[in-house]
């Protein structure tokens, strides 16, 4: 599977597709079956099944940002101290991530290290699901259901395909995410024409 095909909100055209929520988990399980994938492959597959779970973080946690964190921010009481708490959790996520793809995934270091990101990311995943994700299920109607789902996929179509720590907020994604998306989405096109993943 190349890149590109990376799953992204929509792409399955789910009846969930007009649920964030539905939305949002379906990609949980998608990012636990990438790293699955890396876990159980090598060489080639293992390097192309790391690109795919490093965009595929990369994209989500950026319509996360720019979404998700917000409205919890807004309508749900104490949201700035959970959106603090997912912030700093996917800031210490993306600098592993950067750190994971700086090393060769067959080398001896990076099964542990990856081990402990699946780890820190599965935690990440649970406390949105608890946190978040079921208080916009009981604070919002279908209508704002489907607007937020509308939403996640525009921010995913934009987003950078690789970690950018120090960038979680919605502020900082707007001012850097088109520049680093395309510089991103240039250095993909770049390794893919050179022949590497």
């Amino acid at each position: 599977m190349s890149e590109l095909e990376t799953p992204q909100a929509g792409d399955d055209r789910s009846r969930d597709d007009d649920d964030v929520v539905a939305l949002l988990m379906r990609q949980h399980g998608d990012i636990r079956n990438l790293f699955d994938e890396v876990e159980a492959t090598s060489g080639e597959e293992r390097r192309d099944a790391f690109r795919r779970l490093v965009r595929l973080l990369a994209v989500h946690e950026t319509a996360e940002e720019e979404v998700v964190h917000p409205f919890v921010r807004r309508s749900v009481a104490g949201g700035q101290e959970i959106v603090e708490d997912r912030l700093k959790e996917e800031r210490e996520a993306k600098e592993m991530l950067a750190t994971l793809d700086d090393m060769d995934p067959d080398g001896p270091d990076f099964l542990p290290k990856l081990i402990e990101l699946r780890r820190d990311v599965q935690m990440h995943a649970r406390a949105e699901e608890r946190y978040e994700f079921i208080h916009i299920r009981r604070s919002t109607d279908v209508t704002d259901l489907a607007a937020m789902a509308k939403a996640i996929k525009a921010a995913e179509a934009m987003a950078p395909t690789r970690p950018h720590p120090g960038v979680e907020s919605g502020a900082k994604n707007m001012a850097l995410g088109p520049v680093a998306a395309l510089m991103d989405r240039t250095k993909d096109t770049v390794r893919k024409a050179m022949g590497g993943s």
